[in-house]
């Protein structure tokens, strides 16, 4: 009976106990409960960021597999087009090349050919040597001609003094101006005026019966008033004339010295 006691009273202690740790219990269920839902939702959190970790690394790989065989692809192309481009400016220099040799070839040969052309320049050359010396000669007849103008027209103008001077001539009885008895020889003067043979003038032609012009030869010199108008006399003819020429007057001499000048 003892032993029934102490085992009544053992259950009632437990169920007293149990009472109470569900008294307690129910006091803390919403607490346990909160604790239990942040557990949960850290383990949950956990379990998802983790999840998402994985899934993010494999994304990286995906993607950076993805962006290499792109980029490679992208590159290849640029390679395929940096290379065609470097094969095309190569084919275009030795294109530039084989056409420049081509036509400076052309050029030389049918256009512009070296050898022609020098041999043109030799015949200019030799051309311009020979008109260089055939002007030379026309210089030089020209000058001659120049010169013998101007010696005519010199010798034209002391004949025409002489002329002028006729009166200055020496005779047998009285030596002239030119003629000194003092010279050793005549005066160029002289010779000049005893070469001069004169005509009669025009306006007193008709009075003379004897027209001197038709008796003229190549031993003398006549004038008529001018250097221009000569025409030479024989000797025989001089002792035919009876008269001098009349002297000019200051309008005739102004006349005469500017044709001589002219002249």
């Amino acid at each position: 009976m003892a032993d029934l006691l102490k085992f009544k009273q053992r259950v009632e202690e437990l169920k007293s106990e149990y009472y109470n740790k569900n008294r307690q219990a129910e006091v803390n269920r919403k607490e346990e409960t909160q604790a239990a839902i942040r557990i949960q939702s850290w383990f949950r959190a956990c379990r998802v960021r983790t999840c998402i970790r994985y899934l993010n690394k494999k994304a990286i790989i995906i993607q950076k597999a993805w962006r290499g065989f792109a980029a490679r692809a992208r590159v290849r192309q640029m390679v395929k087009a940096a290379y065609f481009t470097m094969k095309m400016n190569f084919y275009n220099d030795m294109a530039v090349r084989i056409q420049k040799t081509w036509r400076g070839f052309y050029y030389r040969k049918y256009i512009h050919y070296f050898y022609a052309r020098k041999r043109y320049l030799q015949q200019i050359l030799m051309k311009n040597e020979l008109v260089r010396k055939e002007l030379d000669e026309i210089e030089k007849e020209q000058t001659r001609e120049k010169e013998y103008l101007e010696a005519t027209i010199e010798q034209k103008t002391k004949a025409y003094q002489a002329y002028r001077l006729h009166h200055l001539i020496s005779t047998k009885q009285v030596p002239g101006v030119f003629n000194s008895p003092y010279r050793q020889a005549p005066h160029e003067m002289e010779l000049l005026l005893r070469q001069v043979r004169y005509q009669v003038p025009i306006s007193m032609a008709h009075r003379d019966t004897g027209c001197l012009r038709g008796l003229c030869d190549s031993t003398g010199r006549s004038f008529s008033g001018s250097p221009e108008s000569q025409s030479t006399i024989s000797p025989e003819t001089w002792d035919l004339r009876t008269r001098l020429p009349s002297i000019a007057t200051k309008k005739g001499k102004a006349k005469i010295t500017q044709t001589v000048h002219n002249r």
